[in-house]
């Protein structure tokens, strides 16, 4: 934890309310005659104490005469396998919170011996609540768990009242061709809102003022938590200095790569987030207070919102503009927000939030969704809007998903949504909409179907064009599992057919994210936020697309990219791409952000690689800004196998 209160951030302390967390789709398996192994003990405070069932002992690393230093480990032997999927852990639950375990990595075995990689890993929260962790079913006989700091650094102690243990009725090896999920990470809070930090691929996330909550706070307070893909580190933050809940955001990530957050809790602010000194800087108010908004970035730089009257106010949230080079907001009296509301039965409340938004030439932006009509807004001299058409014969599509798989033809893929954000069904339609010149009459094309209605969903565009769209449920249901899906479709733009990839066991449902890493992998993550209710899921998963595994699921050898001729590139430039082996196909894909279904900074734009020499390549980034938006992006080579490589980072102005 950091404590930086000259900057607005402060360690989280030790909260005295009790966290809810999503239980584990399984039993909790008996303890009788389970036996207990630690590295560490304080007499009387021996490791059998967390399989006694009273609360009130406790296992304790050794503190006197000497102290033992971290990392701890306790490890289980159940005495026989079960098909494990969960484990949870209780904290101590006398005066002091000494010994918490904060980051921490969970094994299991079936042999004591080989415990091999993790099944769990991540940072837990500093205070009283039960500990939940769902991960993939593995069978085991033995769980250990490692404590790798005590959550409030109070000391190198760490110490459980509790552990129990989990398994679900059945378990059948997931098959391969379909991807992989990986371990389960920990978070402190519920990741309800993402961005990915540029260069570094840090994934930077929050909730609101609570880790668990966004009701009832006290304004001005955001929990952030940020996970670093290369040290597997979850990290934790309070942020105070920028005076605003951040949580039901607009998000947008600026030509230098800070992510704009808008709105929201604290309706009227916004906040901004420069990866680069690990800062929150504040900037100025909104001309409308906004919650569940949609931003987007535009050719020049500037940002465009519209929308939001979950807070700050019912109707008439007209189009506005933020400018981050002169630190301003000008309204856009011309940009009306009624022509883009939905028909929702909760009215405008609902009918004008979570806009499928898409920067594009001329300072233009396109609405896609998620009404049926689509639009042009303009963004020059107070704003003006223009009618696109409809999205064929699809429906109102609240809470569904659209993304730009390919920028230089203007392909956007649509999925899912409803007609109304909560108590109707999500659809299972899929259309290509392909635009061109501003203000022009988009073109659409319904694909075959996906094989679940969802609402609530992610989508994240991958290198290679396809676009894997996970989580979702089939009725609207906030703060509820029910009718959660579990099987992940990924969308191949070579056929516009859409196919089921391997499950998951953790729902993703309302208040989830998703995001594209550096490695080509997608994280999803988050869910809940309702304090007492049973869907606040803590953590994230990584799924890995079987573009990076062998038929036998082993990783395959990715091509490497070894230099890129230069870091920064303006549009229409030319760089030069050097390679360990032969690339087919080098792409961009602009760092994203993720909230309430919503990703407006993704987008892809396919490059033509010419040879130049030996593993030598040159490509153009398109010459329009609209197409290549100015900010950070991720550049893939990808082999005739159509496995990428790690991305380098790029990036483009203008």
């Amino acid at each position: 934890m950091e404590t930086l209160d000259a900057e607005g951030i402060t360690t989280k302390p030790a909260e005295a309310q009790a966290l809810v967390a999503a239980p584990i789709a399984g039993s909790v398996i008996p303890r009788t005659g389970w036996t207990v192994a630690v590295d560490s003990f304080q007499t009387g405070n021996e490791g059998n104490k967390v399989l006694d069932g009273n609360t009130n002992s406790i296992w304790h690393s050794k503190y006197s005469p000497s102290t033992d230093p971290l990392p701890h480990t306790i490890t289980i032997d159940m005495k026989s396998t079960f098909n494990v999927n969960g484990f949870t852990y209780l904290p101590r639950q006398d005066a002091t919170n000494n010994g918490n375990i904060g980051q921490h990595k969970v094994f299991l075995s079936t042999d004591g011996t080989n415990f091999g990689s993790p099944v769990a890993f991540g940072t837990f929260l500093d205070d009283k609540s039960l500990k939940v962790t769902s991960f993939e079913t593995k069978p085991a006989r033995y769980i250990r768990i490692q404590a790798l700091t005590e959550a409030g650094n109070r000391g190198p102690w760490t110490s459980a009242a509790e552990i129990n243990v989990y398994a679900a009725s059945s378990f059948t090896p997931p098959p391969n061709g379909l991807g992989k999920w990986g371990p389960t990470i920990n978070f402190p809070i519920v990741p309800v809102a993402a961005a990915l930090e540029h260069d570094t691929g840090k994934v930077l996330t929050w909730s609101s003022y609570a880790a668990d909550t966004f009701s009832g706070g006290p304004g001005g307070v955001t929990l952030t938590s940020t996970y670093d893909p290369a040290s597997g580190i979850v990290s934790q933050r309070t942020v105070t200095n920028t005076n605003h809940d951040m949580f039901c955001p607009g998000i947008s990530i600026d030509a230098n790569g800070r992510p704009v957050v808008t709105g929201g809790n604290n309706a009227p602010r916004t906040s901004i987030y420069d990866p680069a000194s690990a800062q929150w800087i504040s900037a100025p108010n909104m001309q409308l207070a906004r919650g569940y908004q949609s931003s987007a970035t535009l050719s020049d730089g500037r940002i465009f919102t519209i929308g939001g009257s979950w807070s700050g106010g019912e109707g008439n949230k007209n189009g506005e503009v933020y400018s981050p080079s002169a630190n301003t907001w000008t309204a856009l009296p011309g940009a009306p927000v009624a022509p883009m509301l939905t028909a929702d039965g909760q009215g405008v409340y609902r009918a004008d939030n979570h806009a499928w938004l898409f920067g594009w030439k001329s300072g233009s932006v396109f609405q896609a969704g998620p009404s049926k009509a689509m639009n042009w807004y303009r963004t020059g001299s107070g704003g003006s809007q223009s009618a696109a058409g409809n999205r064929a014969a699809d429906v109102d599509s609240m809470c569904g998903n659209a993304v730009m798989y390919d920028a230089v033809n203007g392909k956007i893929l649509s999925l899912g949504g409803s007609p109304n954000y909560q108590g109707s069904q999500g659809t299972t339609n899929a259309h290509i909409i392909t635009i061109g010149t501003p203000g022009s009459t988009a073109s659409v094309t319904k694909i075959n179907s996906m094989s679940y209605g969802r609402m609530f969903a992610n989508a994240v565009v991958l290198p290679n064009g396809q676009v894997f769209v996970a989580g979702g449920q089939l009725i609207g249901n906030p703060f509820s599992d029910a009718n959660a899906h579990l099987t992940p479709e990924i969308f191949s733009p070579a056929n516009n057919q859409i196919t089921k990839v391997l499950p998951n066991s953790i729902p993703r449902t309302y208040h989830s994210i998703a995001l594209l890493l550096l490695d080509g992998t997608v994280l999803v993550g988050g869910g809940g936020l309702c304090g007492t209710c049973s869907t606040n899921h803590f953590d994230a998963q990584v799924y890995t697309p079987q573009y990076l595994l062998n038929s036998d699921g082993t990783a395959r050898t990715r091509p490497v990219i070894n230099s890129v001729s230069a870091a920064t590139v303006q549009v229409g430039g030319t760089l030069t791409v050097r390679t360990n082996s032969a690339v087919s196909s080098i792409s961009l894909v602009r760092y994203g952000s993720s909230t309430h279904t919503v990703n407006t900074d993704q987008r892809r734009i396919p490059l033509t690689p010419q040879n130049a020499g030996t593993n030598v390549y040159t490509v153009v980034v398109p010459n329009d800004p609209g197409i290549s938006l100015p900010g950070y992006w991720m550049l893939f080579a990808i082999n005739s196998a159509g496995t990428p490589s790690l991305a380098k980072t790029i990036k483009v102005t203008i």
